[in-house]
């Protein structure tokens, strides 16, 4: 298999995480608090950034087009693995959050913090799980701009979550701070 089929596996993963995000939504509970309009564009913003970096291949960007991994086949198997790994482990907490999911900072009604599944680990698994994504993405696309598309969603992604853990820490109070305690923020924490 090629780079450029790798390539096309890897958006195949992509586009089933986003079918599954995509139906599933139909199903998720009322917002009773939800952020405000600006501030969810200046998060929204970093990840269409973010995503346009990563995918859009077809542009050229000087130097941020170059390669910073050679093309070769093993780093796109590992690239397409990431991906595919990312995505399950994003649709595997998207499926843990049920209808309390939404793509904004909210609370839904009756609102209860998911402790089961990768959320028993981690605080955020569904951004560990894109982020882990687009590493994988970024290794298959091997251009600088993937790299910084990474990064500039990480830093999209790590504002929406202390937003969130604001919110959450506001509802939930010292059920919320024990949960930080035990659980990391993208990764585990070490035992």
């Amino acid at each position: 298999m090629t780079t450029a089929m790798q390539w096309h596996w890897s958006l195949w993963a992509w586009y089933c995480a986003a079918a599954y995000f995509g139906i599933s939504a139909l199903k998720i509970k009322r917002a009773k608090v939800k952020e405000a309009m600006g501030v969810r564009l200046v998060h929204t913003g970093f990840l269409v950034l973010g995503y346009w970096l990563l995918f859009w291949l077809h542009t050229y960007l000087g130097p941020l087009s170059e390669r910073f991994v050679p093309g070769s086949l093993w780093i796109a198997e590992l690239g397409f693995g990431l991906t595919c790994g990312g995505c399950a482990i994003t649709i595997w907490a998207r499926a843990c959050l049920g209808q309390y999911w939404s793509g904004r900072v909210t609370l839904k009604e009756d609102h209860r913090l998911i402790q089961s599944g990768p959320y028993a680990w981690i605080r955020h698994p569904l951004y560990t799980g894109i982020l882990t994504a687009m590493v994988g993405t970024a290794l298959v696309g091997g251009e600088w701009r993937c790299l910084l598309g990474f990064a500039v969603a990480v830093a999209g992604f790590s504002f929406k979550a202390r937003r969130e853990e604001a919110l959450l820490t506001t509802e939930f109070g010292e059920q919320y701070s024990q949960y930080r305690e035990r659980a990391g923020f993208l990764l585990p924490k070490p035992h």
